[in-house]
């Protein structure tokens, strides 16, 4: 049987790293922290795949993560459009999405 405390523990110390990076380069943290939701999205059922299919709050995390995900890919592309607001925008979304996960995990019955 797997903790899902175990989960949001490693999520969250991943995090606390990523906050670091965050603070000191922005824009070059921003390819770890859309891994690290990527794979958080996975492990509790999301499907980036297919936005449309998902209803109600479930498809807004995943919109929330596609939309901060395209910001990041620009400015891996090191896109001139993209500025610090950019930046900013994709990691708040990224934290929302984040913050939603890990409150949700915790309020959701384990799994057998």
């Amino acid at each position: 049987m797997v903790e899902p405390g175990l989960d949001r523990h490693e999520w969250e110390s991943e995090m606390q790293a990523l906050e670091d990076q965050l603070g000191e380069n922005p824009a070059e943290a921003l390819p770890e922290l859309d891994r690290l939701l990527e794979r958080m999205l996975e492990e509790t059922g999301y499907d980036l795949t297919d936005p449309v299919v998902r209803e109600g709050d479930e498809r807004e995390v995943v919109s929330e993560f596609l939309a901060a995900r395209e910001i990041t890919q620009l400015a891996e592309q090191d896109n001139s459009d993209i500025g610090p607001g950019d930046v900013a925008a994709a990691i708040n979304g990224y934290r929302a999405v984040f913050e939603y996960i890990v409150s949700s995990r915790s309020t959701a019955p384990p799994t057998p």
